[in-house]
């Protein structure tokens, strides 16, 4: 793994790579490291460019599910997250979300995004998610969530954003991997 960029988000509208995600890897993986949301109970997304970040409209396919534990020991479960995912959509796609970040001091999320062969232009460009945070009604949530940029065009820029408000705190880190 070989270091890219890094981003450190304050009360940022969005954190966008826009340079460095070209052939030079097969892979890129994002870490995301204590992302905190100013406004509650929102989702964190992604959509991806190929344009250099002029626009972020590629098609996506997607699943996802989660499996959650809440803090009084409630309740649990493991389920599949229909409305978290994409039909051949140029919507962003949500990576943490059901609408749950919580913004207390103490709510975060950390995870991964892995994107494969991003500047193939000949297959679609797949991509696996993965992460753990605290929901906005106190529950342990981890989410996975895999799908593919429907689209032989290179993809060569990604954004991070909140449904709503900023991303108040927190690191995005994008390493290449051979």
């Amino acid at each position: 793994m070989v270091l890219v960029s890094s981003a450190t988000a304050s009360s940022s509208a969005s954190i966008e790579f826009t340079s460095g995600i070209d052939s030079t890897y097969k892979e890129y993986k994002f870490f995301f490291v204590n992302i905190h949301p100013q406004t509650d109970n929102v989702s964190f997304t992604f959509n991806l460019s190929s344009d250099g970040g002029s626009n972020y409209n590629v098609t996506k396919t997607s699943s996802y599910f989660w499996s959650y534990h809440l803090e009084s020991d409630g309740g649990a479960a493991l389920q599949y997250v229909a409305n978290n995912d994409l039909a051949q959509s140029t919507g962003e796609q949500i990576l943490f979300g059901n609408a749950g970040l919580n913004n207390e001091n103490d709510g975060s999320f950390a995870g991964t995004l892995t994107l494969f062969n991003p500047s193939s232009t000949t297959y679609v460009k797949h991509w696996i998610s993965e992460h753990n945070g605290m929901h906005h009604d106190d529950i342990s949530v981890n989410g996975r969530s895999a799908g593919y940029a429907n689209t032989t065009s290179a993809i060569n820029a990604i954004r991070f954003k909140m449904s709503s408000g900023n991303i108040d705190d927190g690191k995005i880190l994008c390493f290449g991997l051979n």
